[in-house]
């Protein structure tokens, strides 16, 4: 099954499709409707091959569809039929909820997502549960306020990197997950990671797409194989053989 994967955002709507290599992309912008985000996809994609849809959207869903419009784009969304628009079974989940899923590697794991906002999600033995955790209050006002794009424009690198550190230590002894994943466009802003977590990538989001087609159960495996297999190659990469006294170390790819 060929799985198309369409990251929209606030400034660049971005897909990948099942055996393709780069990634595409054109403007989003606050004008853009779900009607110019789907012509704009076909066109962007009318050379490859699909079978069905997976979309990264920003903002709430339930039932995969839209129950909020998103803040950085145009009007029409929470009530558009995104399968009848792209002739093709759909799958319509939060953007940082499509990020975790490419991140997920084990077990019980937090996703906290850098952005314009805080998103959040996590996943457990491969089923996915997205959070809003970013508008519980948090001193005098939400964890988004303070960790969000405002509070960094707001009150400076340096007391929002404070305000990360907190944030994620609390989330973490509410939660007690196994793994902790910061992802999102700020995740580079940080001087450096909070005690026992890892960084995500924007381009997981793409993973996640295609991993949305699995069971959940295959989910885990299938993450698990990547690292093993990741894991194997490096240790290859970096093995080393003692040559005989005297001589040379001579590494072996």
């Amino acid at each position: 099954m060929n799985v198309l994967v369409v990251d929209v955002g606030g400034t660049s709507v971005k897909i990948l499709a099942t055996g393709q290599k780069e990634p595409r992309k054109f403007p989003s912008g606050p004008s853009l409707t779900p009607k110019q985000m789907v012509a704009g996809v076909k066109k962007l994609a009318g050379d490859w091959k699909y079978d069905v849809v997976s979309i990264g959207y920003p903002g709430p869903v339930v039932n995969n569809r839209p129950v909020a419009e998103p803040q950085n784009l145009g009007p029409g969304w929470t009530g558009f039929d995104f399968k009848a628009a792209f002739k093709r079974p759909v799958k319509l989940v939060n953007d940082a909820a499509m990020q975790a899923l490419g991140s997920y590697k084990r077990g019980k794991m937090l996703f906290l997502g850098l952005g314009t906002g805080l998103g959040s999600t996590m996943i457990v033995n491969g089923i996915v549960e997205p959070m809003e955790l970013a508008h519980l209050p948090y001193k005098k006002a939400t964890y988004e306020d303070y960790v969000g794009e405002h509070g960094l424009e707001k009150r400076g690198k340096k007391k929002w990197r404070r305000s990360v550190a907190d944030v994620v230590e609390r989330l973490v002894a509410a939660l007690e997950p196994d793994d902790v994943v910061i992802g999102g466009g700020n995740v580079t802003k940080l001087k450096e990671l909070p005690k026992g977590c890892r960084a995500g990538n924007n381009v997981n989001a793409f993973q996640g797409g295609f991993r949305l087609w699995e069971k959940a159960g295959k989910r885990g495996a299938s993450a698990s194989a990547k690292s093993r297999s990741t894991k194997k190659r490096k240790d290859r990469e970096l093995k080393v053989v003692t040559a005989p006294k005297g001589g040379a170390l001579a590494k072996v790819g």
